[in-house]
């Protein structure tokens, strides 16, 4: 039947698209449409192209014009935009135009339910954007894809958009072409809608002209120029152009575009083929039937002109453009591609059996811009001051546009978004994320983000392309033994398979047996033949034995732990303006005694976290600094921005040039004194204190007495010409001492029981420490650093957030679904604000939660200030998980663990 289906096709259509006079004709060749409308001006004398703007964006796509129009509509009215051809001619005219809420992250979801409303307004103001508002259908076949759904739900109706789980036969009666025979249910989503692509561009670029931005077409920019580190003016075709901004709106333009620049710009984006089916229409097609996302086959699909467009998510994406763009690739198509849409077909008229006797009217492939992690490419660019991004839409340009253009120009206008962007943020990425035979390969799995269940462990454990790549000295020691993931491109174990040795393995430096293949990536991590988990879980996960032995081996015995991720950068001067500088950008106080370590953040002008790291002071004129390891281009980022511009001060990026081990436990100096001659006792190396040390015949190691995790120990940073060295050693003379190795997630679970807040997800650029509980970390005695007229303020205001530690209640660790972050705090019944980190908490035997919560204003939604006893006085905490609500009792200090009886840790080792 699908051999007969396809035989129906057309190989030669000629149709009307949009209702705008584009004509499609598909051939074998790429296909073109006439020309559109236009809302720009094509300027040819060059006397008549304006010279000077306030801002200069490149790209008039969807997003450009909603950059453009937000800007605008906030008051930059001096704008200027320019579009290489016509209006919405790159990849926005081809777009299925579906807006959906239904997300994964509050992230996400702000940003479409922001689109949603923007474009209802539109609507209701008489613009014809084609808006239809059906809502739309998110089916389930698997009991994981209900509980991801209804995790999302949580969030949209946080923001006042609501959904509903109905059943199969509900299903149905709503879309009686829908075979529900294996699915569960489906989400329903009232408020999801369609637009017309090319029509809300134009209505976009109109509104933005009309309030003040100047629009030309068919104008080339060249090169972007830079005084220093900052856009001074733009080259094109027409003549130079000032600017104060510039933003880069290409689409899958960017990244060549980023390379047009006097000092280069990473954007990590690569064009892949995006094929969609249009069937002619047929009976029983309402014009208002509802989006159908069928994720679970990888598919959606919705009305179109009486008949079906459907289109869906590959396992594997075909990459396209590899060595460039065609010139001039206006309003154009690809080749039909029949062969790379058969497993969506197949999924197709399983979920819709009656299309198989339909024909076919057109197989649209067109190229969409694939970022490395499926997520947009958002904010201001590492390498130049006011040079902004916003590109790599992953299949949702439309739906995400008027949340782009709102968020985004909060961001040039005011230096931040009121929205936490972070996992959008252009300075997530490194180097290599921006190598094009990396993005060649990665953007194959990346695409198919879109359509997967989003497990927490899914970001942990990374992809199967472009590993094993960036790795520490000792990767091949700990490869054959560990579950690894992937953090800004670095190898990282997560666990180690097993702690049993074997008579055969005593001899050798190994303190585990050699399972038969190490772990890396999604699938490989679901195909390994240990049982490893199938890409992650809501429940608990299979590594919950694994990791609570590398728990109980760091509080009762000795742990190494592989933290050479982690971004290190050192600071020096010639005289004392290292020592100025730092105690500008950190709001603790870094003028200590040489060989200190202080914990410090580095707070912005409202007083939020750009950063937060360890200061160590190895002479009066040098620090040693480390940072999270997603920080490392941010981080760097934000130093080179403060530097002094006379040069004073030197910045460099040490991360690879270290390796640090940590190594964890009560038997920590024991095993580390064997190796070294330096007196390790507490008053000899004090608690936070650094010293250069010998490790067996290594020499220059730098020895801090801190661990990451509350525990005793010490974190080596080991010259990596040194590293085999120094771990073959340890691991030697650890087998006296019972040396176990352990990975992140053992990490994680001992920090989160202390407390220990992680940047990106606790701490925030828009949280301050006052709201987090680290003012102690604060010199507000001293001042006259970045952020503390901000926190004076706040600290005499009060504050209108407050950080807590849950420790959630009655929850069967076994059968309930987890808390992964994310998840509404209640107080009193009332909601109060959101997980933002979690962890099981090994010690404590139940789930930890850390969230931020508020005391809304019933009437305006504002928050009000509230004060420590709004948290321990009168309040009762529920934490929603997956629908099922469970008590939980609110800490703003850590908790006090207990210490494990012997039986316990025997017990846990077996």
């Amino acid at each position: 039947m699908l051999r007969a289906f396809s035989s129906r096709i057309y190989v030669e259509v000629v149709r009307k698209r949009w209702g705008q006079g584009i004509s499609l004709r598909l051939t074998n060749r790429l296909v073109s449409s006439g020309a559109s409308e236009s809302a720009g001006e094509a300027i040819t004398p060059a006397e008549s192209f304006p010279t000077e703007a306030r801002v200069v964006i490149g790209g008039g796509g969807i997003i450009g014009c909603s950059v453009a129009y937000h800007l605008a509509k906030a008051g930059w009215k001096d704008v200027l935009l320019l579009e290489q051809g016509r209006l919405a001619c790159g990849t926005t005219w081809i777009a299925s135009a579906i807006v959906g809420s239904l997300k994964a992250t509050m992230a996400e979801v702000a940003v479409i339910t922001t689109s949603i409303k923007l474009y209802k307004e539109l609507h209701e103001e008489g613009h014809d954007i084609g808006y239809r508002n059906t809502g739309s259908i998110n089916l389930c076949r698997t009991n994981d894809r209900v509980i991801a759904y209804k995790r999302s739900i949580l969030l949209t109706e946080s923001l006042g958009f609501d959904g509903e789980f109905i059943s199969p036969n509900e299903v149905k009666n709503r879309v009686p072409i829908l075979n529900v025979s294996d699915i569960l249910g489906g989400m329903w989503m009232p408020d999801d809608c369609f637009v017309n692509p090319a029509k809300l561009t134009l209505v976009l670029a109109n509104k933005a002209k009309d309030l003040g931005v100047k629009i030309i077409e068919n104008c080339k920019i060249k090169r972007v120029l830079t005084s220093g580190d900052s856009v001074s003016s733009v080259e094109t075709d027409n003549g130079y152009v000032q600017c104060n901004v510039f933003v880069n709106c290409t689409g899958q333009w960017a990244r060549q575009f980023g390379q047009m620049t006097d000092q280069p710009v990473r954007v990590p984006l690569h064009s892949c083929e995006l094929t969609e089916l249009i069937t002619k229409p047929l009976d029983g097609i309402d014009a208002n039937m509802p989006a159908i996302r069928d994720y679970d086959g990888s598919i959606y699909f919705r009305e179109w002109n009486g008949g079906i467009l459907c289109g869906g998510f590959q396992t594997f994406a075909k990459p396209i453009f590899h060595t460039g763009i065609p010139s001039k690739f206006e309003f154009q198509l690809l080749p039909e591609d029949w062969d790379n849409f058969q497993s969506l077909l197949e999924q197709l008229l399983h979920r819709a059996p009656c299309l198989v006797n339909v024909e076919a009217q057109q197989l649209k492939c067109g190229p969409e811009s694939i970022t490395p992690d499926g997520r947009y490419i958002l904010g201001r660019v590492p390498e130049i001051f006011n040079y902004y991004v916003a590109a790599g839409m992953n299949t949702t340009g439309v739906a995400a546009a008027g949340g782009i253009g709102k968020y985004l120009s909060e961001w040039i206008i005011d230096g931040a978004s009121s929205l936490n962007l972070w996992s959008f943020d252009v300075q997530r990425f490194a180097d290599i994320h921006n190598n094009r035979k990396f993005l060649k390969d990665r953007v194959t799995e990346s695409l198919s983000i879109v359509s997967q269940i989003p497990y927490w462990e899914a970001d942990m454990i990374g992809w199967d392309s472009g590993r094993r790549l960036r790795t520490s000295a000792i990767f091949t020691r700990n490869e054959p033994y560990a579950a690894f993931g992937q953090s800004m491109g670095y190898e990282r174990p997560l666990y180690f398979h097993s702690f049993a040795q074997t008579e055969e393995d005593s001899d050798s430096v190994w303190t585990m047996p050699k399972p038969a293949a190490s772990v890396h990536g999604i699938k490989a991590y679901k195909m390994h033949e240990t049982g490893l988990p199938q890409k992650g879980s809501f429940g608990k996960p299979p590594w919950f034995d694994n990791v609570r032995a590398e728990y109980w081996a760091c509080r009762e015995g000795v742990c190494l732990i592989d933290m050479s991720t982690f971004a290190k950068f050192e600071l020096r001067s010639a005289g004392h303006e290292v020592v100025q500088f730092l105690q500008y950008v950190c709001s603790n106080d870094v003028d200590k005694a040489v060989g200190s370590i202080v914990h410090t953040g580095m707070q912005n002008h409202q007083g939020g976290y750009e950063n937060d790291c360890s200061v160590i002071r190895l002479e009066h004129n040098r620090y040693f600094m480390i940072a999270p390891t997603a920080q490392q281009t941010r981080c760097f980022s934000w130093l080179k921005d403060h530097l002094p511009k006379d040069g004073t001060v030197q910045l460099s990026d040490v991360t690879s040039m270290y390796t640090a081990l940590n190594i964890i436990g009560p038997k920590a100096q024991e095993l580390l004194s064997e190796l070294t001659d330096t007196p390790l006792g507490k008053r000899d190396f004090m608690h936070m204190s650094c010293q250069e040390i010998n490790v067996g015949m290594a020499s220059n190691v730098k020895a801090m007495r801190l661990t990451h995790t509350g525990e005793d120990g010490w974190t080596l940073y080991v010259p990596s010409e040194f590293a085999l060295h120094v771990y073959d050693s340890l691991v030697t003379a650890g087998k006296n001492y019972g040396l176990h190795s352990a990975g992140y997630y053992a990490l994680r679970a001992l920090r989160t029981e202390k407390f220990f807040a992680y940047w990106g997800t606790d701490l925030l650029p828009s949280s301050t420490p006052l709201e987090c509980g680290r003012e102690y970390r604060v010199k507000f005695d001293i001042g006259g650093f970045i952020g503390y007229p901000a926190l004076m303020k706040q600290k005499a205001d009060g504050i209108r957030k407050k950080l807590v530690l849950f420790l959630v209640e009655d929850h069967v660790v076994d059968e309930d679904p987890w808390p992964w972050s994310g998840e509404p705090i209640y107080r009193n019944g009332v909601f109060s604000g959101f997980t933002t980190s979690t962890a099981f908490g090994y010690g404590l035997d139940r789930h930890i939660c850390l969230g931020y919560v508020q005391d809304f204003d019933s009437k305006t939604g504002e928050p009000r200030i509230i004060n420590n006893d709004f948290v321990m006085k009168n309040a009762k905490f529920q934490i929603n998980i997956a629908g099922k609500l469970f008590f939980a009792r609110a800490n703003i200090y850590p908790p006090i663990l207990p210490s494990p009886s012997s039986a316990t840790v025997l017990h846990t080792q077996k």
